[in-house]
């Protein structure tokens, strides 16, 4: 189910990632290591999530995501300035075997290059919205200032979470609900660009919300599951949300404290993590909330009657808990 929903994705966002890199490699940057920077992240940027969700959105209400090839790009910008600034707050220096801007050219390189994303995102975004009726080109600025506000302010609360002696969990869930306006943007962008009826974009943006704190909370189990990942977080005191869910529990706690404590964690470490942390009633009780949150998302799919449509959403939603 999983390759097929990315290799989706993958198709929707092709065009839109092309225009977004061919905009980016033609612009002028005198730096030699921004530069390097620059090619380092596009060489590896394969971003289909947001554009992706962009084109679903728009082909849900009647429109064709192909007339808005330029507004892709853009998102896909300011998800990519969004990710290189989380890796310098997260301080990840890889992913999926492959450095970060932040861990193969430091910091300021990194903040630099996200800077100039979000520039040239925003621009092109602002340039999108002249295809649209005056009113509802100023109708997609304030959502997207509005719900990036939101991602912003979500890190924050998290940064300062961090500082704090204990484990707070719903507060850690009302940061992933907001995390989780990025991908409502998405839908509700891609709704309105597609021409839909208020309420259409209003069922899309909730899907797309819903769909968020899913992705966000199983990106949290996964990292559990990646050694290298898992490691990088342990390292920076930044633990999974399942395992910090899993301490709730004291025998549970002592067992994760035991092996994260090592000088070097190991596969079959990780292979026992992973039994009694998923064994855990605390996280037991957050997968039981993702399946809730899945069924929430149908509902809200049941808007929409063609059946190609609603078994996309249903896809969709149904593997955020596979092999969990």
């Amino acid at each position: 189910m999983g390759k097929r929903i990315v290799a989706d994705l993958k198709k929707r966002s092709k065009k839109g990632l092309e225009y977004a890199k061919q905009i980016l490699q033609a612009e002028k940057i005198d730096h030699p290591k921004l530069r390097e920077a620059l090619e380092h992240y596009l060489a590896h940027w394969d971003e289909f999530t947001h554009p992706g969700l962009f084109s679903i959105a728009c082909e849900a209400v009647g429109g064709d995501p192909d007339d808005f090839v330029p507004t892709q790009a853009a998102i896909a910008m300011m998800a990519a300035s969004l990710d290189v600034h989380d890796d310098i707050i997260d301080k990840s220096k890889v992913k999926h075997k492959v450095p970060t801007v932040y861990g193969k050219f430091g910091a300021e390189m990194a903040l630099l290059l996200g800077n100039a994303f979000l520039i040239e995102g925003f621009k092109l975004f602002v340039n999108s919205t002249a295809m649209l009726p005056k009113e509802k080109g100023k109708m997609a600025l304030e959502t997207l200032k509005k719900l990036l506000f939101e991602v912003g302010n979500a890190h924050a609360l998290e940064v300062g979470l961090k500082e704090k002696k204990g484990f707070f969990p719903d507060d850690y869930m009302k940061i992933m609900e907001m995390k989780a306006a990025s991908l409502e943007a998405d839908m509700h962008l891609g709704a309105l660009f597609g021409g839909g009826e208020a309420a259409k974009v209003e069922v899309l943006a909730k899907l797309g919300r819903t769909l968020g704190i899913l992705v966000f909370l199983r990106e949290e189990f996964i990292d559990v599951f990646d050694i290298e990942e898992l490691c990088q977080r342990v390292a920076v005191q930044d633990l999974p949300l399942p395992l910090l869910f899993a301490m709730q529990d004291q025998e549970v706690k002592e067992k994760i404290v035991n092996i994260i404590s090592k000088p070097k964690i190991t596969k079959s470490d990780v292979a026992e993590l992973v039994d009694f942390t998923l064994e855990a009633k605390p996280v037991v009780e957050l997968r039981g909330k993702m399946q809730h949150l899945i069924e929430k998302g149908l509902l809200l799919a049941n808007n929409f009657a063609k059946a190609e449509l609603w078994n996309r959403f249903k896809t969709l939603l149904s593997f955020m808990l596979e092999d969990l």
